[in-house]
């Protein structure tokens, strides 16, 4: 039986510096903080479609394809024969944006009111269709070479989002475009001491992008206007993955995976422009922003029990070490330290269950449910991850026709507590070297978020 079957200047230079250096950090940070899918914060938990059926929950014990190159690399040398699996998951969230209010504060709004207010409203839209539909790819390769030793390769995205709010977003100050990609190539090795043990580990490649858009509002000579601020960065970096699976019985597979944390050093581009500025000629602003930060380390725990020839189930639980992310340190290249933010984030924990039954030797019928605890706090929270704890509910099969090939497809259905957004931003400027007005912007909403996975894929054995 197949083994399917078996089982994120000039014009203020300070200021400028600030702005961008911020913005590349909060976009890599949305690389580790808010996937639009099913893991806590922006960490994607799209490297397997036939785990996708089952939540997930035997993500390091769960001997089904090739992907358990990711899931545990101790696994492949459970494998019988060497095989190929592909495919992706496409992602479609929603939020629902409710009671949005947002404003302008300064000094000078007094004079342009005749001293009636220092805060003006700001007005837009709060569509929520900020996150576009988008495809999450992958495929791994797992070759045993004989009943101890396997070897094995994957690539994948373990991070990465995006989230583009409309043009006329009410929420505009405080960000309105992130997007975040991490691509992982993972070569792997795996050996296997007797029939109840084996051990695992693989070397990790990993290549950030990222990009980030604000518009920062400023009081010119000329009146008041929005700059658009965009920085770009990436960054290459290395890590490892380390994995353990022991099965006292042929029932019973206890797994255990430990993926180490990754150290960026992004380098990036810095561009501001309005037409205001084009008109008292600054004209558009370009400068250079570099940043140091880690994606956590993570540790998953799952249990695989057959409870017959048909039927297993399958628990299992994740910590990811997010209180590494205590601040955003932003130093510059010639200046120093230009911001020290605070941010406590919390290490977070996720909960899964699942199960597996092989209605017919060809078809196999799978269902999860998984918990996903935020590491963000109500106090830092913002338009750019607006996030909270997660549900995901999920359905699969696999069909196999032939020894040789199993096609398997999986649903997700992912609904997250309601969350409050409450922002606040203070930008100042340096125009003709002259430093403008500070203006403090303002926004606050309720958000609810859900979403949609769909998810294909084909394993080849060989």
């Amino acid at each position: 039986m197949n083994n399917n079957a078996k089982n994120a200047a000039q014009y203020d230079a300070p200021n400028t510096y600030r702005v961008k250096k911020l913005a590349l950090a909060v976009a890599v940070t949305a690389a580790a903080f808010a996937s639009q899918a099913q893991a806590g914060g922006y960490q994607l938990n799209e490297q397997s479609v036939s785990g996708q059926g089952y939540g997930h929950a035997g993500r390091s014990s769960n001997v089904e394809d090739a992907t358990i190159v990711f899931g545990n690399p101790a696994g492949m040398s459970f494998l019988e024969r060497a095989q190929m699996t592909a495919g992706g998951t496409y992602l479609k969230a929603k939020t629902k944006i409710s009671n949005a209010e947002a404003s302008q504060s300064s000094d000078a709004f007094l004079q342009a009111t005749g001293g009636a207010t220092d805060t003006l409203p700001v007005a837009g839209s709060n569509d929520g269709d900020m996150v576009p539909g988008t495809f999450v790819p992958f495929a791994f390769y797992a070759h045993p070479v004989n009943e101890q030793l396997a070897f094995g390769f994957g690539v994948y995205a373990p991070f990465g989002s995006k989230t583009e709010y409309e043009g006329g977003f009410q929420g505009r100050n405080q960000g309105n475009y992130t997007e975040v990609k991490v691509v992982t190539a993972q070569p792997t090795v795996s050996y296997r001491f007797s029939e109840q043990w084996s051990v695992g580990a693989g070397v990790t490649y990993n290549r950030v992008d990222g990009e980030l858009r604000r518009q920062v509002p400023v009081v010119t000579p000329a009146g008041a206007t929005e700059a658009d601020t965009r920085v770009k960065g990436d960054d290459e970096a290395w890590g490892y993955n380390l994995g353990v699976i022991y099965q006292p019985v042929p029932e019973t597979t206890l797994g255990l995976t430990y993926r180490s944390k990754v150290d960026y050093s992004l380098d990036g581009d810095f561009k501001a422009s309005s037409p205001v500025l084009d008109q008292i000629g600054v004209g558009t602003v370009v400068d250079d922003a570099t940043l140091d930060i880690s994606t956590p380390e993570t540790v998953n725990l799952s249990l695989t029990q057959e409870m017959s020839e048909r039927l297993k189930l399958m628990f299992g639980l994740s910590w990811t070490r997010w209180s590494r992310f205590d601040q955003i340190l932003v130093e510059g290249d010639t200046r120093g330290e230009i911001t020290n933010e605070t941010q406590n984030y919390s290490n977070s924990w996720a909960f899964a269950t699942g199960g597996e039954y092989q209605l017919t030797p060809e078809f196999a019928l799978r269902a999860g449910v998984s918990l996903d605890f935020t590491p963000t706090s109500d106090d830092h929270r913002s338009v750019r991850i607006p996030s909270d704890d997660r549900r995901v509910f999920s359905l699969g099969a696999g069909w196999t026709p032939i020894d040789d090939l199993t096609v398997d497809v999986a649903y997700s259905y992912l609904t997250e507590r309601s969350t409050h957004i409450d922002q606040s931003k203070t930008d100042g400027f340096t125009v003709a070297g002259q430093q403008t007005p500070p203006v403090t912007s303002n926004y606050s909403a309720d958000y609810k978020n859900k979403a949609h996975g769909f998810g294909a894929q084909l394993t080849y054995r060989f």
